[in-house]
Parts: structure tokens; C-alpha cells; sequence
């Protein structure tokens, strides 16, 4: 009895050694492993077999990571200050580096994402940082991937979400957008006048070479009043019309 009981708790025993061995990856899984505390190799995914007691193992994701960097107290090359947040895209790349060169990649990824975002832009404008973001998020995210390439990550990609300004700000942007489009009214409005002076002086000079089409524009004139059904009708005659007609009014009573 008593040795059955022996061999049922060594069955127990080594039923949970080799339970304990062994372990499980998945595809986007992988495994650094460390013999008496030196790294031993990376394995996975599928089956990985462990030596209790001598061999541990740490598992590293080697999805990609969507990461919120907090909202970040900015001050722009103009002296605005805004509040700006970002979202960042990495992944693990070499997990012996991500483990063993770093403590805690997660946390030192979105630390070193939080000192960027803040240290690139300061070093503009605030309208470079509405009306420029993609170039913005490009210079961002290629300094995140030079510095973090030493712990094996890449960073993906790297997106501006909002930039927050202050209402006095929003009120000073608003008049400042109004008085452009005013600026630009009144651009237009001059460049309008200018061709309108320019065809002006062009139909001068042709009318001025052809007397005969004056008088077809008057004889035009009248004919648009005309269609008004106005009952007193007052328009200019040139002088080379009223001309002759006083100066035979003139010889008439010395002719007499």
C-alpha cells in the first residue's frame, strides 16, 4: 500500500515538472529564455520545452501597439501655449534587445514619446502645428525610431490628435481668419477694377479710331430706354451731331 502511494506521488511530481516545462506560444508569441540567469536563446512560436528550475522564460508581443501619449503642455516658437496630445504605432522587432537592454519598454517608449512630442514642437509655430501635421508626425516619428532602435522597436507611425488652444487664443485665430478673407475681398475687388479699367481704355481707343461706332452705341442706348416704357427721356448727343445743326442756326438770320 505504502508503495503505491510512493509511486502515486511521484507520478504527482513528475506530472507537474513536465507540466511546468512546458510551454505554449502563439504565432505573434515569442519567448526569451535564460539558463542559471544568462540569456539562452529566443524561441517560439509552437512548443517550447523548459528545464525547471534552471530555465525561465519571458514572453514578448510582437503585435503592433496603438499607444496614447498624454496631453502634453506645449509652448510654440510664437509663445503660444496649447495642449497636445498624439497616439503612437510600435512594435518589437528583436525581443532580446526589448528585454534585456530595457527594464520596462512599454513605459520607457511612452516616456521617451512624451519628451519628443514636446521638445519637436516647441521648435515651431502654432500654424505649423494646425496646418503642417503630417510633417510633424514624419519628424517625430523618425526621431522615436532612431532612439528606440537600441531597445528593438519600430515605430510604425506616429499621429497629432488634437491641439488644444486656449478660448482667448480661438477668438484671436477667428479675427485673424476674418481679416483675411477681408484682405482677399478686397484684392479681388481691386484686380476686378484693374481689368475693368484696362477693357475701358481699350474700348476708348476703338470708339476713338471709329467715330461711327459712337453713334451706333447711342442709337443702342436708346433703344434699351426705350423698352422702359419711361415717359421723359434724357441722353447726351455727341458734337459732332449738335455742331452743324448750330452752326446753320447761326447763318440763318445773316443769310436773311
Amino acid at each position: 500500500m505504502s508503495m503505491a502511494i510512493s509511486l502515486a506521488v511521484i507520478l504527482v511530481l513528475v506530472i507537474l515538472v513536465v507540466a511546468n516545462s512546458l510551454r505554449i506560444l502563439r504565432e505573434y508569441q515569442r519567448g526569451v529564455v535564460f539558463q542559471l540567469g544568462r540569456f539562452w536563446k529566443v524561441k517560439g512560436p509552437g512548443l517550447v520545452i523548459l528545464i525547471p528550475g534552471i530555465q525561465q522564460m519571458v514572453k514578448v508581443d510582437l503585435r503592433i501597439v496603438v499607444m496614447d501619449v498624454p496631453s502634453q503642455d506645449v509652448i510654440s516658437r510664437d509663445n503660444v501655449s496649447v495642449k497636445v496630445n498624439a497616439v503612437i504605432y510600435f512594435r518589437v522587432v528583436d525581443p532580446e534587445r526589448a528585454i534585456i537592454q530595457v527594464e520596462n519598454f512599454m513605459a520607457a517608449t511612452s516616456q521617451l514619446a512624451q519628451t519628443t512630442l514636446r521638445a519637436v514642437l516647441g521648435k515651431h509655430d502654432l500654424d505649423e502645428m494646425l496646418s503642417e501635421r503630417e510633417r510633424l508626425n514624419l519628424d517625430i516619428q523618425k526621431i522615436l525610431d532612431a532612439q528606440t532602435d537600441a531597445w528593438g522597436i519600430k515605430v510604425t507611425n506616429v499621429e497629432i490628435k488634437h491641439v488644444d488652444l486656449n478660448e482667448s487664443m480661438v477668438r484671436a485665430i477667428a479675427r485673424q481668419a476674418e481679416a483675411e478673407r477681408e484682405r482677399r475681398a478686397k484684392v479681388i475687388h481691386a484686380e476686378g477694377e484693374l481689368q475693368a479699367s484696362e477693357k475701358l481704355a481699350q474700348a476708348a481707343e476703338i470708339l476713338a479710331r471709329q467715330p461711327q461706332a459712337i453713334q451706333l452705341r447711342y442709337l443702342e442706348t436708346l433703344t434699351v430706354i426705350a423698352a422702359d416704357k419711361n415717359s421723359t427721356i434724357v441722353f447726351p448727343l455727341p458734337m459732332d451731331i449738335v455742331g452743324p445743326l448750330l452752326e446753320a442756326l447761326k447763318r440763318g438770320p445773316s443769310a436773311a
